[in-house]
């Protein structure tokens, strides 16, 4: 039995709650009465509710996060309606910003902010029969260095089975309008050799997955490059992804990234916009000359698996200006592109703009747009539908070379877009389509629409599919040949996505 149980809804299994985590590190006398049980999304509420009650708690203490508002609205709701005296604290950042844009009225208390010190407090309070007489709960910004750090308690199945979350700093010093983490305006970081110590103890224990969610990491450059340096004399193989301004890479960090091996690193890179008017329109600084420079640096000089993100329906921004923008980032770099919808996030400045730009946003989680003045609500649409069939051909790696085949003359968006819109026509859905389903279909493409010489289309098929281990070749694509090859099936790894691009 535990009188606190801390919970929330990952999005995927191998995702891990490190603010759950950080709760639990700094909850002094209270932790021997503190259990954390993490779910997914998938999971049925009531099976969640029946493992959270059956440690007859007193407090339940929930993260919402955008991914999983509805479902935490849901368990508020029943835990009200089964155990009305279960004090329930909710936190994150979908309940920190008022008004709640899903309903969470039935929770007892919201902590608002960084609640590493204030969870406690409560807990402490409300256990001693002592409760606040406020709902809402001000959380301040936490020095970094006087409070636990959590990754103690990440245990031997998360490591085993699941990415490890760390940071090395909070705080963003940028302003984008559509971004949470530009609130707070201050980098934090956490003392080096102290975070050091605990990567370290990470290590030995098998950690070989490391998620940094910085949202800076390369602003404080002494301190990325010790980073670096504490992986780079680890033996491979291991998995580490950081997330990086796109113009700021001095030659000391450019000499260390040089020395990654394939498929170790993964450098996110928010770059959103192209278009200098509309990136100044919503404070995000670009210097184009310097992203053109280095990413072709990252492209051309290291093996970094690179992710770089463009968002569809930024304020003032139209369909053929993003097409220019993704035909423009294309010819820079052949890198993973992920393409975004652009999100009303709560407590963001980014709804200065509805008014002047016709922004619509569903009032659902995620809160993505419908429409603006540029973008109808059936292009969006038709968007959205062209952002998700780009992540499962473009983005996955599982077709790397046939790909190629959609665009003419550097025309990577026209190209796309039009597949995009056949190959809807055919499924009438974006989910649920196999990969030798999609192969069949982007064959049907190439060779119906393109007029693609079959033999050549099927040739570069199966080199992309069985590029990977443990395929089989779709029956389609199948010859006496080839059919009875198939390479052994590879052990669970974190950067499957990353090897099939490295191939």
């Amino acid at each position: 039995m535990a009188d606190i149980v801390l919970c929330t809804f990952n999005a995927r299994y191998t995702h891990t709650a490190i603010g759950l985590r950080y709760l639990y590190a700094n909850l002094k006398e209270l932790q021997e009465r503190a259990v954390i049980k993490e779910f997914v999304i998938k999971t049925n509420i009531t099976d969640a509710l029946e493992q959270i009650l059956s440690e007859n708690p007193k407090i339940v203490g929930i993260g919402a996060y955008i991914w999983n508002a509805i479902e935490v609205s849901e368990l508020i709701e029943l835990i009200k309606k089964i155990t009305p005296e279960t004090t329930v604290v909710v936190g994150g950042p979908e309940a920190s910003y008022f008004p709640h844009r899903v309903d969470f009225s039935k929770a007892d208390y919201f902590v608002q902010g960084e609640g590493d010190v204030v969870f406690y407090e409560l807990c402490r309070d409300i256990l001693a029969q002592n409760p606040p007489a406020t709902k809402l709960i001000k959380a301040g910004i936490v020095d970094l260095n006087a409070i636990e750090l959590p990754y103690a308690y990440y245990n031997d199945n998360d490591v085993a089975n699941r990415y490890t979350y760390v940071e090395a700093s909070r705080g963003c010093p940028y302003s984008c309008e559509f971004c949470l983490s530009s609130l707070d305006k201050k980098v934090r970081k956490i003392e080096t050799d102290r975070f050091l110590n605990e990567l370290d103890i990470l290590w030995n224990r098998g950690v070989r997955n490391f998620k940094f969610i910085d949202r800076t990491f390369n602003f404080n450059i002494k301190t990325a490059n010790k980073m670096m340096d504490f992986f780079l004399e680890k033996e491979p193989p291991y998995f580490i992804h950081f997330e990086v301004i796109p113009d700021h890479f001095p030659e000391s960090l450019r000499e260390r990234l040089t020395k990654f091996p394939p498929t170790c690193l993964q450098l996110e890179i928010g770059i959103q916009t192209l278009d200098t008017d509309v990136a100044d329109n919503i404070n995000r600084k670009l210097n184009f000359e310097k992203i053109q420079k280095n990413l072709s640096f990252l492209q051309n000089e290291t093996k970094a698996h690179l992710h770089v993100d463009l968002i569809v329906g930024l304020p003032g921004e139209s369909v053929e200006q993003f097409g220019k923008n993704l035909d423009k980032l294309y010819s820079i770099a052949k890198c993973e592109i992920q393409i975004g919808i652009l999100k009303k996030l709560s407590g963001t400045t980014i709804n200065r703009h509805d008014e002047i730009h016709g922004m619509v946003y569903s009032d659902l989680p995620p809160y993505d747009i419908l429409q603006n003045s540029l973008i109808s609500f059936a292009l969006m649409q038709k968007m959205k539908r062209f952002a998700r069939f780009w992540d499962i051909v473009y983005n996955s790696g599982n077709f790397k070379k046939i790909v190629v085949y959609l665009f003419s003359d550097g025309k990577v968006f026209d190209g796309f877009f039009a597949f995009s819109q056949w190959i809807y026509a055919q499924t009438e859905s974006t989910w649920q389509i196999s990969l030798d389903r999609m192969a069949y279909l982007i064959f049907r493409y190439l060779t119906e629409i393109l007029h693609v010489s079959d033999k050549e289309i099927k040739e570069v098929l199966m080199e992309d599919i069985m590029s990977v281990q443990g395929r089989r070749l779709p029956k389609f694509l199948q010859t006496h040949k080839h059919e009875e090859k198939r390479k052994e099936r590879e052990p669970l790894t974190f950067n499957k996505r990353q090897i099939k691009h490295s191939l």
